[in-house]
């Protein structure tokens, strides 16, 4: 089923309003300057933009899964599917999934399932796309809202540990929508996890879509979750070597920038890539994709940097509602605009 859509952002903020990057009026550099290769899973990536996990499972999805496999086949852009369940339970379904690699048979794919699958499962869905990670999800709040959601949560570390020690391919914990906090990321990485998708608040809203169909939480806890922001810098904070992917809420050119200059090793996108295609069609997304890494160049540019290392040595000016959070926290905000 898709679901992943706009209309189904918010009412929470994912904090880039107040992330604020430094103008250089003289940077000394040209667009064709600008480098934003980054490495991901052992490999070069021509931008750090991954088309992250959003569907899969039907006709249509899988249609949806082989236009978004040649965008990021063309662009030279990492991506993951939606989570593969479905398909490993009804194996006529596994071609809505495995399309994206029929499609992208040398750029990097990324798998998907729950963080309480069974290593059987977690293997099956690696098998199935040749991918060269897995993302398992956490989604504590979107089960608690559905009532045919899992109302108990006891084992999931035990079990990722397990499927740590047993994947051939790298683990990738992946929230959907409501952040990590560091506390979280501990845990995680006490057991093996060296990636981490924080996939904040601010993004699709998978309580809202289940309150649309079902409404168990009527709507008080449609802003549940740490921001996209926030979750990002309390991770950087912890200052362990692991990669980090954000996503939630990042709509444009100039969030998958701040994001960058504040820590983040690559940043993922899905609903906006999903509306469009659904909306207007794969040669309007083509043409958007294509702007859209132009215009994230342009920043690379206005802000004097060639690369994305360059890029995160730039000061960060940090405002407002996430400031306030992050001083809180007491990790001080001043840190990234004197550097």
């Amino acid at each position: 089923m898709i679901i992943a859509n706009q209309s189904f952002d918010g009412p929470a903020l994912s904090g880039f309003a107040d992330i604020h990057l430094l103008h250089d009026a003289v940077p000394e550099l040209g667009i064709e300057d600008i480098n934003p290769q980054v490495t991901f899973l052992g490999r070069d990536v021509n931008y750090p933009v991954i088309i992250n996990a959003i569907t899969g499972g039907t006709e249509q999805a899988g249609k949806v899964n082989r236009c978004l496999a040649s965008i990021a086949s063309k662009y030279g852009l990492a991506m993951a599917v939606g989570s593969q369940t479905i398909a490993i339970e009804n194996p006529e379904l596994k071609y809505s999934f495995s399309v994206t690699r029929e499609m992208n048979p040398d750029g990097i794919i990324v798998a998907n399932v729950s963080a309480a699958a069974r290593i059987e499962d977690a293997m099956e869905a690696v098998k199935m796309l040749n991918a060269d990670g897995l993302q398992l999800h956490f989604n504590v709040p979107q089960e608690l809202a559905m009532s045919e959601g899992d109302r108990s949560f006891k084992g999931i570390i035990e079990n990722v540990a397990r499927l740590v020690e047993r994947c051939p391919v790298p683990i990738i914990a992946k929230e959907v929508g409501f952040g990590l906090s560091r506390e979280a990321v501990k845990k995680l990485y006490q057991v093996g996890v060296r990636l981490f998708d924080i996939a904040g608040k601010g993004g699709t809203n998978f309580v809202v879509i289940e309150n649309q169909r079902q409404g168990m939480f009527a709507t008080e806890l449609d802003d549940w979750g740490i921001s996209t922001v926030s979750s990002l810098a309390e991770v950087i904070s912890l200052e362990i070597p692991v990669t980090l992917i954000a996503s939630g809420g990042i709509r444009k050119a100039t969030d998958v920038a701040k994001a960058l200059a504040m820590g983040a090793d690559l940043t993922a996108m899905a609903g906006p890539f999903l509306k469009t295609l659904l909306q207007d069609g794969i040669e309007e997304l083509d043409r958007q994709v294509e702007a859209f890494l132009y215009r994230l160049k342009s920043v690379f540019l206005m802000t004097g940097s060639r690369n994305c290392k360059q890029l995160k040595e730039k000061p960060v000016i940090i405002t407002g509602a996430t400031a306030q959070w992050l001083s809180a926290r007491d990790i001080n905000p001043e840190k990234w605009a004197h550097r």
